[in-house]
């Protein structure tokens, strides 16, 4: 299964993240990049014209996914695993705390 979000900071597209069979691939768009006033997503990914890989959903994206109490109603009312991290990014990435947001990637 293969799910893709546009990964924005202060609003601005920044990345992409990419979701395979073999894992995840986090890359940042090249005229965000290229840009001065470009910021990493974090610290963990700072900027870089090569692509990020894990077998795992990277750990600052997974910081972004409600935990405890939150994430047992989500899980029930959305009927998601909590095991499908991909899967609850997409649901609640868009309004995450911070600067960043996550949005699934609709067919272009």
């Amino acid at each position: 299964m293969n799910r893709e979000a546009w990964v924005y900071v202060d609003d601005e597209k920044a990345g992409k993240l990419i979701q395979g069979e073999d894992g995840f691939v986090f890359v940042y768009d090249e005229g965000y990049r290229s840009s001065p006033a470009a910021q990493p997503v974090s610290l963990t990914l700072p900027l870089s014209k090569d692509k990020y890989e894990s077998t795992y959903l990277f750990p600052f994206f997974d910081g972004l996914i409600p935990e405890g109490y939150l994430l047992e109603i989500a899980t029930r009312k959305w009927g998601l695993s909590p095991l499908d991290r991909m899967g609850l990014l997409l649901r609640f990435g868009k309004d995450a705390i911070g600067n960043v947001s996550v949005i699934e990637v609709k067919d272009e």
